[in-house]
């Protein structure tokens, strides 16, 4: 038979189990860091609606790196500026990130020399961004003892990293560029690309006579009409297939657009 201690202890459990995760959900909302409430960092520059969440990776050179407005950097993200914490970088950021940058959860920025991430830039979790690189000249020496070599990194507005990139040394990406999921990238890739692969390549490019070459395989997707109301959407949430299949047919018998109708229930 069931002990009973048993189900006591399995009820008592469960309201631990909730007071634990209301404790840590507020941890993570007090401690994020944001312009309002920096906590100890003191960056160059933190713009408005910007937050780092909580827990934070490693910030060090915070006085070299200017955040953007409504960045939002995830759970342990590294960003750091210069080689080690306590130097004098100069007068001039290190790292730069422009308004609505999103750094995916475990993404790591080590700039020791100029990184730049332009404006509406989004990571995947856990891409590898540095401006430095191991030097292997002198075969007597240990690899991690010799003087490292260092070039500026620039990626541009609108860009999309996917899940475990590379960016290397010197690496110039170019405005709306899609960096495939694990690609390893270093110098320059133009505008409008695709690029995959280790050493990543060029596999799809924008040309504005015969737009994406080779040709996108899946239709692109249909926008969300104008003035269609969070409201509305979260009601469409709750349709059944049915439902909505029915809503298509009152459209087509009506001759309006299936959207329209949609967005007026």
């Amino acid at each position: 038979m069931p002990s009973n201690r048993n189900a006591f202890s399995s009820w008592r459990r469960r309201l631990v189990q909730r007071a634990v995760h209301a404790g840590w959900a507020w941890v993570q909302r007090t401690a994020s860091v944001t312009a309002e409430h920096p906590g100890r960092l003191r960056f160059g520059a933190i713009g408005t609606g910007t937050r780092l969440a909580f827990p934070l990776g490693t910030v060090f050179g915070e006085r070299w790196i200017h955040l953007g407005d409504h960045c939002i950097v995830g759970e342990q993200v590294t960003l750091t500026a210069g080689l080690m914490p306590d130097l004098d970088l100069g007068p001039d950021p290190i790292l730069r990130l422009g308004d609505g940058v999103v750094l995916g959860r475990g993404s790591h920025v080590i700039a020791d020399t100029t990184v730049t991430i332009g404006s509406d830039c989004y990571f995947g979790p856990y891409v590898y961004v540095t401006s430095t690189n191991h030097s292997y000249d002198d075969p007597h020496e240990p690899i991690g003892k010799q003087w490292p070599r260092m070039e500026p990194v620039e990626i541009g507005p609108g860009c999309w990293i996917g899940t475990g990139a590379v960016i290397l040394p010197g690496a110039r990406i170019g405005r709306n560029v899609v960096v495939a999921a694990g690609a390893v990238v270093r110098g320059a890739v133009p505008d409008h690309a695709v690029v995959a692969g280790a050493p990543a390549r060029v596999v799809r490019r924008w040309d504005p006579a015969a737009g994406w070459q080779p040709p996108l395989r899946t239709p692109a997707p249909v926008p969300i009409p104008d003035g269609v109301t969070p409201e509305q959407l979260l009601a469409l949430s709750g349709l059944d297939e049915e439902a909505v299949a029915r809503l298509a047919e009152l459209d087509l018998a009506a001759g309006e657009p299936a959207a329209d109708v949609r967005a007026e229930s």
